[in-house]
């Protein structure tokens, strides 16, 4: 069986890793992946997996950081939630030919998502509603 993980980061990019529950190396490789490009989390969100939960401790103690492991299927799940609309419009699309592809496009369905739910700092003191920002962002 194959679980799904997900680091939480700030704002909308956070991290999805795919691994066998059993399996710690496959785990660890992809922790030390995950932080050699995104930075390292103040905390990790996972479910009850106990090869997730050893690669993370592992990771703290091999390079002496802190990062705090939050174990609950309730946090995980709203984490989880959050990706429902980026799954719903990525699914019909049948894959991708590039990673770069995906990136861009998983990158763009987060961003206009975030412009729905009121998620983007503005400097300015009035709202803007989210074509505003968007046509912000693209100037």
């Amino acid at each position: 069986m194959i679980t799904q993980q997900v680091i939480a980061l700030p704002f909308f990019a956070s991290i999805t890793w795919i691994a066998s529950p059993r399996d710690r190396a496959a785990a660890e490789a992809f922790l030390h992946k995950a932080i050699r490009t995104q930075g390292l989390p103040e905390k990790i969100t996972i479910d009850q997996s106990a090869s997730n939960t050893a690669a993370i401790r592992h990771y703290n103690k091999l390079h002496k950081t802190a990062i705090v492991i939050r174990q609950s299927k309730y946090l995980n799940n709203i984490v989880e939630q959050d990706h429902r609309a980026v799954k719903r419009l990525t699914c019909p699309m049948l894959g991708f030919k590039s990673f770069w592809a995906a990136c861009c496009t998983i990158a763009g369905i987060e961003v206009m998502h975030a412009l729905r739910k009121g998620q983007l700092a503005t400097t300015e003191n009035a709202r803007q509603t989210p074509a505003e920002q968007f046509y912000a962002l693209a100037a």
